[in-house]
Formats: structure tokens, sequence, C-alpha cells
């Protein structure tokens, strides 16, 4: 019963956390990106993730795509090279995309880490991040991938990328922790 409490609340959580996060006028007030690299940026992500629902080789719910300032970031799972090589000509293929950068793991059967623990992290990961009132947590964006997290996003000093880093760390269950995230 413990769980099925626990699974509700960070299920809530994430809720809040997504409704929070898609007021356009609200990250484009705290973004560190002007309004016009934002949208552009914006654009980006959705053409990426656009052509992902339309290519049948890609698993939308497993593969995640993410643009700053053009520099686009492929995070997930697969079950084959040609689905990473799929995602990153895709990715390649939107007009603005300067580069393409990817954290992408193969799909292990025997996980010990599932859907609940990535969503738990998730959950206590952004918690952190939201609590330190020394971070615009906002600007970052927690991808977690077998228990690993994944930071993205630009900043406005290094001290948020250390204490973002720090906090992700900190969290128990965390296997490993790759930041992405720039200061502008």
């Amino acid at each position: 019963m413990q769980r099925v409490i626990t699974i509700f609340m960070m299920l809530a959580l994430f809720g809040l956390a997504v409704l929070s996060g898609g007021c356009a006028v609200y990250d484009v007030a705290v973004e560190e990106r002007n309004a016009g690299e934002w949208a552009k940026d914006e654009k980006i992500t959705y053409k990426i993730k656009e052509q992902f629902l339309k290519d049948d080789s890609i698993s939308y719910m497993d593969i995640d795509a993410d643009s700053y300032m053009g520099q686009v970031y492929i995070v997930g799972e697969y079950e084959s090279h040609s689905q990473v090589d799929q995602a990153v000509k895709i990715a390649k293929g939107i007009p603005g995309v300067r580069t393409v950068t990817t954290y992408m793991l193969p799909k292990i059967a025997e996980d010990h880490c599932g859907t609940t623990d990535n969503l738990e992290i998730y959950t206590r990961v952004t918690h952190k991040l939201v609590s330190d009132s020394n971070i615009w947590s906002t600007n970052i964006d927690v991808k977690t991938v077998q228990c690993n997290v994944v930071l993205l996003g630009i900043v406005g000093t290094q001290q948020e990328i250390v204490a973002a880093i720090a906090h992700a760390k900190s969290v128990p269950g965390v296997r490993k922790v790759r930041s992405y995230l720039k200061v502008m």
C-alpha cells in the first residue's frame, strides 16, 4: 500500500512539474535565452519529436529530444543501433539544428531499474532543484534513463551547474549523472 501511495504522489508531482513547465510565458520570462532563441529551439524540438512519432523504427516512449541554441540532445534507450542512427538522421535533417549529441543506452531486459524507479528519481531530483533558491530550476531539464540522470539546459552560472550535479548525485538510487548544462 505504501508503494502505491508513493507512486501516486510521484505522479502528482510529475503532473505539477509538467503543468508548470508547459506555460510558455513563464518559460520565456526565466529563460537564459532570448524569446526568439527559445522559440527557435522549441520549434526544433517539436519538429524532431513529430518526426520521431512518424517513424516506425523509433520508439517514441524510449527516445526523447531537446534543443538549446540549435544544439540537439537525444536521450533514451534503444533496441538496435539503427534506432540511434535514425534518430540522429532525423534530428540533423531539421532546419536550425547545428549539432546533435546523444546519450543513449542499450535496453537491458533484466535491469533492476524500471519505470517506477526512473520516475521516483526524476521527482526527487526535480524537487531538490526546485527547493534550491540559488538555481533557476525551470532552466534545467531532468531526464532519467536506467536510473542515470541526464541534466540538460542553459543556466546563468557555473555554480548552478555544480549545485545541480550535486543534487542529482545525492538522490538514492542514482547510478550516474551526466550534465550537458551550459552557462549562458
